[in-house]
Order: C-alpha cells, then structure tokens, then sequence
C-alpha cells in the first residue's frame, strides 16, 4: 500500500489523529434525531393553544416530557459539535481557539441543563 504522506510527515509522525471520524458521525446521528423531533415540536406546537395552561398541561405528559428533553439535548450537542468544526476550521490561533472551544462546550452544556431542568420542573408541576 501506498504511503503519501512526505518524508518529514513520517519522520514526524504526523497523520490521522483518528479523532474526526467520530465527530462526523456524533454530528450525523445527532442531525438525524433532530429532523423527527423538530418535527414533532413544530407540529405540536402548532396545534396547541398559546396560553400557559395548555402549554403546561402538554408538557406534563411523560412521553411529551422525555420527547422534549431529547431534543433539548440533541439540540445543542449538534450546536456544540458544528461550531467546534467551525472553529477548528476558522480560528487560526491555537490557545484563543482552545479557549473557544472550551467556552462554547461549557454554554452548550449549561444551556442543555437549565432547558432539561426547566421540563423536568413542569413535568414534576414545581
């Protein structure tokens, strides 16, 4: 088989750091799980009355409840996995792009928390 890499990139050591094909696949299967879900949100909503009552009453059914958390999680997993390419792809200095990335992982996850949290407190009626 052959090698394309250059003399210096063998001497080096330098190739695949076998980390981008899970990525690829992460953001794929998330975008796959969001095309149902988002549709499912958008036509629930869609056919539900706007005021708070009934918009509680829907989410405090358990299957309606676990749809929703499911997507809140896929949603910014997918958000956080797409601008961390962004960012690998874009920002050109390695530590403001580190930081970046850390920063964006850290919002994803904080606002999949209180999302989460705030379904699970109508869905408990707190």
């Amino acid at each position: 088989m052959s090698d394309y890499r250059t003399p210096l990139s063998r001497v080096k050591g330098l190739g695949s750091a076998k980390d981008g094909t899970s990525h690829f696949w992460h953001q794929r299967l998330t975008a796959i799980a969001l095309i149902p879900l988002v549709l499912w949100f958008g036509f629930g909503l869609a056919s539900l009355p706007t005021d708070y009552d009934s918009l509680t009453g829907y989410i405090q059914q358990p299957a309606i409840a676990v749809a929703l958390i499911l997507l809140i999680a896929s949603v910014f997993y997918h958000a956080q996995l797409g601008i961390q390419i962004i960012l690998e792809d874009y920002v050109s200095s390695h530590a403001k792009r580190t930081l970046m990335i850390i920063a964006v992982s850290f919002t994803c996850l904080i606002c999949a928390l209180i999302g989460i949290v705030a379904v699970i407190k109508i869905l408990v009626g707190a």
